[in-house]
Formats: structure tokens, C-alpha cells, sequence
């Protein structure tokens, strides 16, 4: 019984020091964090005195440091060093001590001394760096590693460590050169690369260190893709497109192995509108003969970039018409099915917006609609399609019948709210502006952002601008000049948005015309007159309902046209600052994060 008491006496008395230590801790942590240090150094005291736990030592230790009590915290750690000799975390501590009270020179010593002496052995290194890392002497846990990698003999080791430490001190040189180190053997590790340079990298400079220090390792070891793919990384970052491509031709004829990587950028210069580039890297592949995997995808890609291109209107009349026959000759060679309606459509655009040869476009989108098994998002895009002809054919009431019959038809498919809004736009066109109104209205709550973000635009528009009889004429003169635009009648459609202030002084629709022209002279690939329209609307419409529009716009023309990155991130963060709420938000955050390189690669 005796014993029992004694026990139980014990174990309450370890339950209330256990209690009263957890309160000590909480009190002292609390002080910490508080930067109150000279509060946190007593109590921490008396945790590591009870304890001997490190991590207490820590906190007191460096507690007085804070509080300058050099003296103090030299004579704990020089007892702790006589305690403890093995334990090179206390050495290190006495090397910090110095070095926060002046005394360098004593603390390098003691430094160097201990990386030196440290034990061939992996986990004893990486412990003898921590320490100088925890007592943030970050430098000598860099030298730390690299001696370690020396006396173990393995270049590799501590490869995630060193990537760690340079990337926290933002030494872009020995960043690059580790990666450069650790990506032949770890090449999972090329994204994260990209995206940890892109938010480093500040100019175009520290891509050029970048470029440099590839072509060398590339020199060395040609056979190594990871650097390729780097550099051509690289070139995209800048928007070298053409030296991507040189590099990438000179590797496949060196590899003979690079069709893959190459078939893959090519769809990055699509991605990022070089679709010149994209062509010349299409044809490279074509060039491999018949029997390459990649001679049938090459094609098709090849013959969409070249869609695109004329699209922006890179190309003349002649080179439309050439496309067109491609087109029909794809149709030709394989048929009219399921895997040539990409064909069929595209080939009704061109018909229809370039070439103004209206009723074969119709044709053309008739013969699409005769083919078995179209899925009903196909079937109702290529109506709203045949639709947009009738509109250019001036057969407004065919098109409305369309538009309806889509909206009925496939009512839970976004193509239905497509439709919708296609109707809404022609009664906007034809001056029936309370009718459009309505229309667009409803659509406001559409699971589209981007049609949502239409919509309301549109209906914001009309509300804003017809306050009065000037206003209201004033708009519809501004239909007409979207009604030829649609048609794809830009000097006509310019020439009526200029004279808009000229019949009908001191209307309220500047800021509409400004981001009107602005589309037009993008359109018109004269980028310089839309930067300068956009500006002036970002400038002096600060309320309009076309802000987040126009600062994302001139964001996308600084970063595909006008190879202005820089800006382009400005406008982007700016949209995502200013203006939370705009539906244009998402996409502007993931065209500053691809800026910054998080999501861009080849």
C-alpha cells in the first residue's frame, strides 16, 4: 500500500509539471511570436533546463540574440558544447553568436572548421547543414552540401536541398546551374524548373545567362533532350519562336528522334498565335515523308494554322483561295464525314467571309448537316453557323428561325444560349433595341461566363444609351457600323463609327466606339491604333461598361502582338486587383500565371 501511495504521488506530480509545461510552452511560444523576447527568454529557459529539447534551445537561444545578450547566449552554448561535443548544432549556434556580435572572422572559422571535419557520411552532412540553416547561415549550408558531394563522391546529392536554398536567396545563377545539374537524372523536375525561373527571372538578361549556360551543356551532351526542351522553353518565354524552331530542327536531324517534341511545340506556337512558325514546323515534319507518324497530323495542324493566319489577315486574297482548296481537297481525298467536318467548317468561313461566295458556304454547311451520327453540340454549332450566313445573306428571318430552332432543340446545351444571344445580337443590328434588350437580359445568368459577360454588355449598352433622342439615334447609327463589322466590312464599319460624333455631338457612347475600333483595328492586325484606343478608354472611361474588357484586351495585345510582357502582367494583375467581380477574372489569372511561366511549356 505503502508503495502504491508513493506511485500515485509520483505520477500526479508528473501530471501537474507535464500541465504546468504545456502552459509555460503555450506562454512562451504566444511571447515569440509577439517579438516580446526578453518575456520569452525566461520562460524558455526554464523548458530547456527541464527538458534539454532542442527545440526550446532554439528559440531561447536565438531569443537572445534578439535581445543582444551576446555574452549570455556565448557562455550557454560553450557549456552546452563542453555537455555535448557531438552535437555540432551547439558549434554552430557559438558561430552565430560571433557572428551576430561582429566577430566574423572568429565565426567563419569555427564555420569551415566543422564543414571540413564533417563525417563522410550522407545523413550526418544534411544534419550539419540543417544547423546552419536553422541559424539561417544559409551560405554555409550551401558550402555544407557541395562538401559533402565531395568527400561522398555523388554530384547528385542534395540536389532538392541546394534547389531549395538557392531559390529562397534568389541566386538565379546557381539555381540555373543546379537545375542544369539535376535534370538529365531527374527530368519530372523540368516544370517545376519553369515555373520557379519564370517567377525569378526579372528581365531578359537572366534568360540570357539561361540561354547561355544551356548551349554549352547542349555542346557537351547533344543527345540530351531535357536541354533542348529547356531552350526552347526559353525562346517561347521571349517569344523567339523562330530560334525554338531552328533548335528544334537542328536536334531531330542530329537525334533523328525529335518528331515527337517537335509535333508538340508547334502546337505551342498555335497556342501562343505564331501560326507562321507553327506552318514552317508542320512542313518540317510533312518533309519526313508519308510513312512518319506524325505526317497526317502534321497536315490537318498545318492546314489550321494556316486557317488561323488568314483569319488575322496575314495573307492575301490569293492565299485564301489556296486554303479553301486545301480544304476541298481533304474533303475530296476522304469525304464528307464525321472526320472531315472540321473541314466543311472551316471551309464555309472562308467561302463566306473572305472569298463572299455566299451560297456555296450554305452548300457547304448543308452537306455537314447530312452527315449520320453528329452529336447534338455538333449539329446546333453548325446551324448557328448556316445562321451567320443567312445574316451576311441578308436573310434576317431565316437566320432568327435558326437561332430559335437551336435554342429549342438542344435547350441544355450551351449552344442553346450561343443561339440566343446570335438572335439578340441581329435585333441589336436591326435597331429593335428593347427586343435585344430582353433577350439579353435572360441570358445574364447563362453558364457561359464569356456569353454571360456578353449579354451583359449588351444589355448594359442599350440601357445606357437610350436616355434620350439623341443618345438613342446615336445607337442606331452604332449598329449599323457592328453590322458591318460582322460582315466583315471594317473600313465601312470604321468610317461609321467616326462619323457617329459628327452627326449627333456629345453623345454617350465614346466609350463604346473606342473598344468598337479598338476590335477593328485588331481585326485589321493595326495594333498600334488599338493600343492607342484602348489606352484612351482605360484612361478616360473609368466606369464604363467596357474597362475590364478594354484592360484585358490591350493585356492580350501586349503579350501576343506588341511582345510586350511586362505590360501585359501589369494589366493582368490590374484586372485581377481592381475588378474581382468581372467575368473576364479566371481567364486573366491564368494568362499572368502562364506569363510567369507556371503553366507554359512545350
Amino acid at each position: 500500500m505503502k508503495h502504491f501511495v508513493l506511485l500515485l504521488f509520483a505520477c500526479c506530480l508528473s501530471s501537474t509539471m507535464w500541465a504546468q509545461d504545456n502552459v509555460e510552452e503555450a506562454l512562451a511560444y504566444q511571447y515569440y511570436q509577439q517579438a516580446e523576447y526578453e518575456k520569452a527568454a525566461t520562460l524558455l529557459e526554464k523548458l530547456f533546463n527541464r527538458s534539454r529539447n532542442d527545440n526550446y534551445f532554439d528559440l531561447y537561444y536565438t531569443s537572445l540574440l534578439k535581445i543582444k545578450k551576446y555574452n549570455e547566449a556565448e557562455n550557454l552554448v560553450k557549456r552546452l558544447i563542453k555537455q555535448a561535443p557531438e552535437k555540432l548544432n551547439y558549434q554552430i549556434a557559438l558561430g552565430r553568436v560571433y557572428q551576430e556580435n561582429g566577430k566574423t572572422a572568429e565565426a567563419n572559422k569555427i564555420y569551415y572548421t566543422a564543414i571540413q571535419n564533417v563525417a563522410k557520411n550522407e545523413f550526418q552532412v544534411r544534419d550539419l547543414a540543417n544547423s546552419f540553416y536553422r541559424f539561417e547561415a544559409y551560405d554555409m549550408a550551401v558550402n555544407t552540401f557541395l562538401q559533402g558531394r565531395k568527400i561522398l563522391n555523388d554530384d547528385q546529392l542534395f540536389a532538392f536541398e541546394l534547389l531549395s536554398i538557392y531559390r529562397f536567396k534568389k541566386d538565379k545563377a546557381s539555381l540555373i546551374n543546379e537545375y542544369l545539374n539535376t535534370l538529365p537524372v531527374n527530368p519530372q523536375l523540368l516544370p517545376q524548373a519553369q515555373s520557379v525561373l519564370a517567377n525569378l527571372f526579372e528581365s531578359n538578361s537572366d534568360y540570357q545567362i539561361l540561354q547561355s549556360a544551356l548551349l554549352k551543356k547542349i555542346q557537351k551532351d547533344p543527345q540530351n533532350e531535357i536541354y533542348t526542351e529547356l531552350l526552347i522553353w526559353q525562346f517561347i518565354q521571349q517569344q523567339e519562336y523562330e530560334m525554338a524552331l531552328r533548335q528544334l530542327i537542328a536536334q531531330d536531324r542530329r537525334t533523328k528522334n525529335s518528331a515527337n517534341l517537335l509535333f508538340n511545340t508547334a502546337n505551342t506556337f498555335v497556342a501562343n498565335k505564331a501560326f507562321a512558325t507553327a506552318i514552317k514546323a508542320y512542313e518540317y515534319l510533312m518533309s519526313k515523308g508519308t510513312t512518319n507518324e506524325f505526317y497526317l497530323p502534321s497536315k490537318i495542324q498545318l492546314i489550321n494554322a494556316k486557317y488561323e493566319l488568314a483569319l488575322q489577315g496575314k495573307i492575301e486574297l490569293v492565299a485564301v483561295r489556296a486554303l479553301a482548296d486545301e480544304f476541298s481537297q481533304i474533303i475530296t481525298q476522304y469525304g464528307i464525314n464525321n472526320q472531315t467536318i472540321f473541314a466543311l467548317k472551316k471551309l464555309s468561313y472562308l467561302q463566306a467571309y473572305y472569298l463572299n461566295d455566299l451560297p456555296a458556304a450554305e452548300k457547304t454547311l448543308e452537306q455537314a448537316l447530312k452527315v449520320p451520327g453528329l452529336p447534338g453540340l455538333e449539329i446546333g454549332q453548325l446551324k448557328i453557323d448556316l445562321g451567320d450566313i443567312y445574316v451576311l445573306n441578308k436573310q434576317p428571318w431565316e437566320a432568327v428561325l435558326v437561332y430559335e430552332q437551336v435554342a429549342k432543340q438542344y435547350d441544355n446545351l450551351p449552344v442553346a444560349s450561343d443561339a440566343r444571344f446570335r438572335s439578340a445580337r441581329l435585333s441589336f443590328y436591326q435597331g429593335n433595341f428593347k427586343f435585344a434588350k430582353s433577350q439579353a437580359d435572360v441570358l445574364k445568368a447563362s453558364t457561359s461566363q464569356l456569353m454571360a459577360n456578353d449579354a451583359i454588355n449588351l444589355s448594359l449598352l442599350i440601357s445606357d444609351n437610350l436616355q434620350n433622342k439623341n443618345d438613342s439615334l446615336a445607337l442606331m447609327m452604332y449598329a449599323d457600323a457592328e453590322m458591318l463589322q460582322f460582315i466583315n466590312n471594317n473600313a465601312a464599319a470604321l468610317k461609321k463609327l467616326d462619323s457617329i460624333d459628327i452627326a449627333y455631338k456629345n453623345n454617350s457612347l465614346a466609350d463604346d466606339i473606342l473598344m468598337a475600333k479598338a476590335k477593328i483595328f485588331i481585326k485589321e492586325n493595326d495594333f498600334i491604333n488599338a493600343e492607342s484606343s484602348l489606352k484612351q478608354l482605360i484612361a478616360n472611361h473609368a466606369n464604363s461598361i467596357w474597362i475590364d474588357d478594354g484592360i484585358f484586351t490591350l493585356a492580350e495585345l501586349y503579350e501576343s502582338k506588341l511582345n510586350n510582357l511586362e505590360e501585359a502582367k501589369k494589366l493582368y494583375q490590374r484586372l485581377i486587383t481592381d475588378f474581382p467581380g468581372s467575368m473576364l477574372n479566371t481567364e486573366a489569372r491564368k494568362r499572368y500565371r502562364n506569363i510567369r511561366g507556371d503553366n507554359l511549356g512545350t
